[in-house]
């Protein structure tokens, strides 16, 4: 007599997670086969894939919003969450809701047989399942790790697009921009545009791009991101100009990010009303991405960056709308990441550190995260257990017209963000 299944999305998300010896297994054969037998169709009538090293989910949801202004049906899946897995999943700009989820994850059960799957290679066919019966016009997907050996990229899409490319996950994707960019660029189709949201990409993206046939459309060459004044900027190709609002995001980065979703978008060659450009802009929202709070007078930002890419993006963001009185910095990483990487690319922004542990098999002390940073900004930093007494420790310090950055990881945010909110 088989086992019963599970009932509740809490009870499929511990059943899932028990299913594979690895936490991470790259390859497509396994989750192609399950998809095969699940005769999943094209997720939507247009789909988008999102690539990169950074600035992936910041691009899907200007993607999503502006897609959303033009009255389209819209689905993103997106990863990692931060507080509840239904993040993942949305359509029209909602969470999925458990039921749904948990008819997903019946479906992938019932094909998957003897094959054994991780945890992303579930949640993806249950996203591709859910957007398949959801009838959408566009489906954008976001690739968890790396591109070329991602579930994600069993999707043949219209358009892919690669963010940037910087060294992260070294361990499995390599420790240059030239080899990450091999992995990055698996996602590309022949004969497809394929998006580049920086202006110096890696030669290997360039290269496979020209292999394949594909259209390379390249920030900073065929497509522009102008600023125009505080609250306006341009966005211009060879046969449009777009006045745009300044994205709610409001990182300088953003701008970058919210061009190469434009770029994304027309690569569709699909008709977009001109006032959808300029609402999606305005109205598109991610948790964890220089989220502002307040806090008697003191200004809490939460962000996940986690490289020295993400870490360059924060400094400049730090810059452009500097605090009235100091910068505290609460910083907690998993112990897989380049921590003296960010704290180098922070230099000169944060006036005191506070470090925090992680817990779980990639977490490490906050004990552990300082001798790490010997000889850096931040080995005289205050220890914490965890983040949320870090974070308590930084705004016991703040006075009125500081700032505390809390930042390191998705982790890190999770952790921060119910107290925050609270």
């Amino acid at each position: 007599m088989s086992p019963a299944r599970p009932a509740t999305l809490a009870q499929w998300l511990a059943h899932i997670e028990q299913q594979h010896t690895q936490p991470i297994a790259m390859g497509l054969e396994r989750v192609r086969e399950v998809a095969a037998r699940m005769r999943l169709a094209r997720p939507g009538k247009h789909c988008i894939v999102v690539g990169g090293t950074n600035g992936k989910g910041s691009t899907v949801a200007f993607i999503e919003a502006i897609a959303r202004a033009a009255g389209w049906k819209v689905g993103a899946y997106t990863s990692p969450h931060l507080l509840a897995y239904n993040e993942r999943v949305r359509i029209d700009g909602g969470d999925a809701d458990d039921a749904t989820l948990v008819a997903g994850f019946n479906a992938v059960e019932d094909a998957r047989g003897d094959t054994a799957l991780t945890y992303f290679e579930y949640g993806t066919l249950c996203a591709l399942w859910v957007f398949g019966q959801a009838g959408l016009d566009l489906a954008v997907l976001e690739v968890g790790l790396g591109g070329r050996l991602d579930a994600v990229n069993i999707v043949d899409a219209d358009v892919s697009v690669i963010t940037t490319v910087d060294i992260d996950h070294a361990d499995w994707l390599g420790g240059d921009r030239e080899t990450i960019g091999m992995e990055k660029a698996g996602i590309i189709r022949g004969w497809k545009p394929v998006i580049l949201g920086e202006i110096d990409p890696p030669s290997s993206v360039l290269r496979r791009a020209y292999v394949l046939g594909a259209n390379a459309i390249r920030f900073g060459s065929d497509f522009f991101a102008e600023p125009i004044d505080a609250g306006r900027w341009r966005w211009r190709d060879v046969s449009l100009r777009l006045e745009l609002p300044q994205p709610a995001l409001w990182a300088p980065v953003q701008r970058d990010n919210a061009a190469t979703a434009i770029a994304a978008l027309r690569a569709l060659d699909r008709a977009v009303p001109r006032a959808a450009w300029a609402r999606g802009i305005a109205e598109a929202r991610v948790a964890g991405r220089l989220q502002r709070f307040e806090r008697d007078g003191v200004e809490v930002l939460v962000d996940v960056g986690h490289n020295p890419q993400a870490a360059a993006v924060l400094a400049a963001a730090l810059q452009a709308r500097p605090a009235a009185g100091r910068t505290l910095a609460v910083y907690a990483a998993l112990a897989d990441k380049d921590a003296p990487g960010v704290v180098a690319a922070l230099q000169g922004r944060i006036d005191r550190w506070h470090l925090a542990g992680l817990e779980g098999a990639r977490g490490q002390s906050a004990e552990r995260l300082r001798e790490r940073l010997a000889g850096t900004a931040a080995a005289g930093a205050a220890l914490s257990a965890n983040v949320g007494q870090a974070l308590a420790g930084a705004l016991e310090q703040a006075r009125r017209g500081d700032r505390v950055l809390v930042f390191g990881s998705f982790h890190t945010v999770a952790e921060a963000l119910p107290l925050l909110h609270g």
